[in-house]
């Protein structure tokens, strides 16, 4: 297996300090990271059912090495893309765009980079932009992006920054021929009033430009047809677009309930009440109970998904890989020859 770590000789990564830094042409390995999300999962298509994947940007050395030992992981399975989340507030902003750089550098897969509006100007968001096309990444994921506290905290706009994700779908694309795609929330974001105010937040981003959604995760398939449903009888035309659905096989109750806390997503109570008798009331709670249920239900998502027709299955890892490639393994996607 290839080493977990990036390759040796490769020059240190450049840290984002708030200005444009130039990349030489030859840092990144070129066309295959500027192909569109979306002609990517139809050119994956046409061989097997595409996945994709998303990492978080590493906290320390030892979460790094554990997101490189993913990342050549996953590799071997030939992703359609990996994505690279923005934490809330903003606050990992420098290492996400290392690690969007350094995965576009040193390996054949094709990274898809969160950029928020929380906690930045647009200055320092054309700045931010620049960067990503300085560094030949075409496909950038915009959202409004959640407070410091988590999607349940008060959203306060910068002085001088954006304040709709819509805002931000215009911007990229007015900086250069970007790839975008946007936030869809199959239950609903949970600041929306309703759902039909929902879905029409997510029609005014496509028709702003964007190209395709990524959902938030969700554990009840009939959400994210509902979704799509609303979405085609709002706008037929944007209702063609992909809606890619998110899954997070589940491996421990703790870490759910701290995502759903997080992203405003809901556990239904007759899934939680499995998780819950699983995990037992012991000191520390039986892991591989809850991650059995977690890689069934995944499974089973996945499936259903498949037969609904969803464009792609786009999978939270939290950095790791086993539980990911066991469902994929499940659905019978084997690792590239």
């Amino acid at each position: 297996m290839p080493s977990a770590r990036r390759p040796a000789g490769r020059r240190p990564a450049t840290t984002y300090a708030g200005v444009v830094t130039r990349v030489s042409a030859g840092e990144s390995r070129g066309a295959s990271h500027t192909i569109s999300v979306v002609d990517r999962i139809s050119e994956v298509g046409r061989d097997r059912v595409p996945f994709s994947v998303e990492f978080y940007p590493p906290r320390d050395e030892d979460a790094e090495a554990r997101l490189w030992r993913a990342a050549r992981i996953f590799e071997r399975f030939t992703p359609a893309f990996v994505s690279v989340t923005y934490g809330a507030g903003g606050s990992t902003r420098d290492r996400t765009i290392r690690v969007v750089r350094e995965l576009a550098r040193d390996t054949t897969l094709l990274p898809l980079a969160h950029l928020t509006a929380v906690g930045h100007s647009v200055a320092e968001l054309r700045a931010m932009i620049g960067w990503y096309a300085d560094c030949g990444i075409k496909n950038v994921l915009a959202l409004r992006g959640d407070p410091q506290g988590g999607v349940h905290e008060e959203w306060h706009r910068h002085p001088d920054g954006l304040e709709y994700a819509v805002e931000m779908v215009g911007l990229v694309r007015e900086l250069g021929d970007f790839h975008v795609g946007v936030a869809s929330f199959p239950e609903g974001h949970p600041r929306a009033i309703d759902l039909a105010a929902d879905t029409a937040n997510l029609v005014g981003k496509l028709r702003a430009g964007a190209e395709y959604s990524i959902t938030q995760m969700f554990f009840d398939v009939d959400d994210y047809l509902r979704l799509r449903d609303r979405v085609a009888a709002a706008d037929p035309e944007q209702g063609s677009k992909p809606i890619i659905p998110g899954i997070m096989p589940i491996t421990s109750l703790r870490t759910v309930r701290r995502q759903v806390e997080l992203s405003g997503s809901q556990i239904p109570p007759a899934l939680l009440a499995r998780l819950t008798a699983a995990a037992g009331d012991g000191p520390e709670e039986n892991r591989a109970e809850v991650r059995k249920i977690g890689i069934d239900l995944a499974t089973a998502m996945s499936s259903r998904l498949i037969a609904e027709g969803a464009p792609c299955l786009h999978f939270c890892t939290l950095n790791f890989a086993a539980a990911t490639i066991e469902v994929l393994g499940n659905l019978g996607i084997a690792v590239a020859a």
